[in-house]
C-alpha cells in the first residue's frame, strides 16, 4: 500500500524534484521582468535593474513565497540604497520589514521598518513604519495595541485595505493574548472582509488564521462556516488548484468535529477535482488522507480501489499538470537571473581590470594571469558538475527502465488471472520500490541497503519465474555492512540480464549465485548463473530485439566511467560465457568505501 507515495517520488525526480506553489501568472511575471532585467544591465541603468528586481519580489510576495520575495526586494534595496532613491528606498525596505515578519525574522524586520521611517516624506507614512517597529519590538500588549489602533485609523484614512486588514489581523493577536476572545474573532472577521476585496493571497492567509482560532477554541461549526465562506469566493472558485487546498483544509476541521463520514466525502471531492484539473500533489494528499481514513475503519477493499485508481490514472494526470512545466519555466527564468547577474559582475570585473592595464602593464599581466586561473578553476568545477549532473541523470533512467520491466511481470498475472499471485506481487514490488526511491538521490549508499534491494529484486523474480531457478547470497563476514558504502543500483542490471536473458529460457530449473568477499581494500562481487548463456542469447532475439538499443546495461557501464571519473573508485567489471558449462560469469571490483 505504499507504491502511490513511491510513484510519486518517481515523477517529482523525473521533472526536477523542486516544486513550489507559484501560479502560472507568477511564473510569466517573472519571465517578463527578467527580460526588462537584461535590458536594463545591457544599457547599465541601475535604476531600471531595481525596478524589475522589486517587480519580481512583488510577484513572488503575492504569492506567498515570502524567502524568494525577501531575496529579490534585498537586491533592490541595494541598488536604491547605492542610488540613494529615498521615495524607494522607503518602499523597498517597508516591504522587505513585511516579508521578513512573515518569516518570522522579527530582528531585521524591525530593522527594515525603522529604515523605511527614517526614509519617509510625509509624517503619515513615517508613523506607521515607526508604529509597526515598535509593534515587534515593544513586550507590552497595551502599547502593541496602541500602535496598531493608530495604523488601523490612519489606513482607514487613507484608504489602504491591504495595510488596513494587516493591523486588523495584528489587533486580533494582541487580543488572544490578553484572553479577549470575542474581540480577536472581530478584528479577523473585519481583517478578511476587508483583504478579500483586494488581496487574494492576503485573504487566504486570514481565513487560514480565523479557521485555526475557531478549532483551538473549540469551535468547530463556525470554523467549518468560515471555510466554506471562503470556497464560495471568486479567487477560489476560479483557483482548482486552492479551491482542492480549501476542500482538504475543510475535511481535516470535520475530522477535528469527528465527522469521518462528510470528511471523506469532501476528499473525495477533492480527490476528483483533483484529477480532472490534473494537480499531482494535491490528488497524492487526498489519496494519502483517504487512505489513513480506510485503514483505521479497516475498509482494506477502499483502500486498494483508491490506488489502481490512481495509479491507472497518474500518466494521464501529470500530462495535465501545468505545475511541472510553471516550475520549470520559473527555475530556468531564475536562471537566467543569475546568469546574467554573473555576467554584469564579469563584464564590471573586466572594465576594472582594463583601468589596471592603462595604469600599469605589470598589474594588468597579474590581472590576466589570475583570470586564467580563476578560469581554469571554474572550468574544472563545470566539468565535475557536468559529471555529477549525467550520473545524476543516469541514476534517474535506471528507475524508471526498472520500474517498466517489474509493471510487465504484474502485467503478466493480471493477464493471466491469477490476482492473488498478481497482488502479492505488487506488495513485494511497493516494498522494492520504496527502497530504490529512499536510494536513488545518492551515489553511494549503505552496504545493507543495496544487500536489502537485490533480495527483494530476486525474491519477486523468483515469484515471477519460480520454475526456471534459485538462487543463493553469499556475503563475506568481513563485510561490515552497516557502515560500507556502495553505488547504489549497479548490480541489479547484471542480476536481471542473468534472469531474462540467461535462465528463463532453460527448459529445466537453473541456479544463480551472487557473492560479496573482501579482497584486501576491494569488495569483489560475482555474479555467476547456469543460463543459456551470451551467444545463445543473442541468437534468440528477435529483429525487433536486436533493433532495439538495451539501455540498463549500456547505462550501467556508463555509470562505471563516471564514477571513476569523480571518485577514483577503480572500477572494474568482466562479464564472460562460462567456458567448461553453460552459463555467465560477471566479476566486478572495486575499492572499499566506509562511511
Amino acid at each position: 500500500m505504499k507504491m502511490l507515495r513511491l510513484f510519486i517520488a518517481f515523477l517529482f525526480m523525473i521533472f526536477g524534484s523542486k516544486m513550489y506553489s507559484q501560479t502560472i501568472n507568477t511564473a510569466q511575471e517573472v519571465q517578463k521582468e527578467s527580460k526588462k532585467l537584461k535590458k536594463a544591465v545591457d544599457e547599465k541603468d541601475e535604476s531600471a535593474q531595481a525596478d524589475s528586481y522589486y517587480s519580481i519580489a512583488e510577484s513572488f510576495f503575492n504569492d506567498g513565497n515570502f524567502p524568494k520575495s525577501e531575496e529579490y526586494y534585498i537586491k533592490a534595496k541595494n541598488i536604491y540604497e547605492k542610488l540613494n532613491d529615498k521615495p524607494n528606498i522607503e518602499k523597498v525596505s517597508r516591504k522587505l520589514a513585511q516579508s521578513q515578519e512573515k518569516q518570522k525574522k522579527i530582528t531585521p524586520a524591525i530593522s527594515n521598518y525603522s529604515r523605511a521611517a527614517e526614509m519617509s516624506f510625509t509624517e503619515k507614512s513615517k508613523q506607521v513604519n515607526s508604529n509597526d517597529a515598535t509593534r515587534l519590538s515593544t513586550n507590552s500588549q497595551e502599547e502593541k495595541a496602541s500602535v496598531i489602533q493608530n495604523n488601523i485609523q490612519i489606513s482607514e484614512k487613507e484608504k489602504d485595505k491591504g495595510d488596513l486588514a494587516a493591523s486588523y489581523s495584528q489587533m486580533a493577536d494582541v487580543n488572544i493574548e490578553q484572553k479577549n476572545i470575542p474581540k480577536a474573532e472581530e478584528n479577523l472577521n473585519n481583517a478578511y472582509k476587508v483583504s478579500r476585496q483586494v488581496a487574494p493571497q492576503q485573504a487566504l492567509e486570514i481565513s487560514q488564521k480565523l479557521t485555526d482560532f475557531y478549532v483551538e477554541n473549540k469551535n468547530f461549526d463556525k470554523a467549518i462556516e468560515a471555510k466554506k465562506e471562503v470556497l464560495k469566493e471568486s479567487f477560489v472558485k476560479d483557483n482548482s488548484q486552492e479551491k482542492v487546498n480549501q476542500i482538504q483544509e475543510l475535511a481535516d476541521i470535520y475530522l477535528k468535529k469527528n465527522d469521518t463520514e462528510a470528511a471523506i466525502t469532501l476528499l473525495k471531492n477533492a480527490y476528483k477535482l483533483s484529477l480532472e484539473k490534473g494537480h499531482t500533489l494535491e490528488a497524492q494528499k487526498s489519496v494519502k488522507k483517504l487512505d489513513s481514513l480506510y485503514a483505521i475503519s479497516q475498509n482494506i477493499d477502499a483502500s486498494v480501489l483508491l490506488y489502481r485508481d490512481f495509479l491507472g490514472k497518474l500518466p494521464e494526470l501529470v500530462s495535465k499538470d501545468r505545475s511541472l512545466i510553471d516550475q520549470k519555466v520559473l527555475e530556468d527564468t531564475e536562471e537566467r537571473i543569475s546568469q546574467l547577474e554573473k555576467e554584469k559582475e564579469l563584464k564590471d570585473e573586466l572594465i576594472r581590470k582594463k583601468n589596471v592595464f592603462n595604469y600599469s602593464l605589470i598589474g594588468a599581466l597579474l590581472v590576466m594571469v589570475g583570470l586564467v586561473v580563476v578560469i581554469f578553476r571554474t572550468l574544472k568545477k563545470v566539468q565535475i558538475k557536468n559529471k555529477k549532473i549525467a550520473l545524476q541523470s543516469l541514476r534517474r533512467e535506471m528507475n524508471p527502465h526498472f520500474i517498466f520491466n517489474s509493471l510487465n511481470s504484474v502485467n503478466h498475472f493480471i493477464a493471466t488471472n491469477n490476482e492473488l499471485e498478481a497482488n502479492q506481487y505488487l506488495t513485494k514490488f511497493s516494498k522494492l520500490m520504496r527502497g530504490v526511491m529512499e536510494n536513488s538521490t545518492e551515489d553511494f549508499i549503505p552496504f545493507q541497503q543495496e544487500l536489502d534491494l537485490l533480495q527483494n529484486y530476486l525474491a519477486l523474480e523468483k515469484t515471477r519465474f519460480s520454475d526456471k531457478f534459485d538462487y543463493e547470497i553469499e556475503v563475506d563476514e568481513r563485510l561490515n555492512t552497516q557502515s560500507l558504502k556502495v553505488p547504489g543500483m549497479l548490480i541489479q542490471p547484471f542480476l536481471e540480464n542473468a534472469v531474462w536473458h540467461g535462465l528463463r529460457y532453460r527448459e529445466n530449473k537453473g541456479f544463480l549465485k551472487l557473492s560479496f568477499k573482501k579482497d584486501n581494500e576491494h569488495l569483489k562481487i560475482t555474479i555467476e548463473d547456469n543460463g543459456i548463456g551470451i551467444e545463445e542469447s543473442k541468437k534468440q532475439k528477435t529483429q525487433h530485439q536486436k533493433n532495439r538499443e538495451g539501455r540498463g546495461m549500456k547505462n550501467t557501464l556508463e555509470r562505471i566511467t563516471l564514477l571513476n571519473d569523480l571518485y577514483r573508485q577503480e572500477i572494474q567489471c568482466r562479464i564472460t560465457d562460462k567456458k567448461d558449462e553453460q552459463g555467465v560469469f560477471v566479476e566486478i571490483t572495486y575499492k572499499l568505501i566506509n562511511v
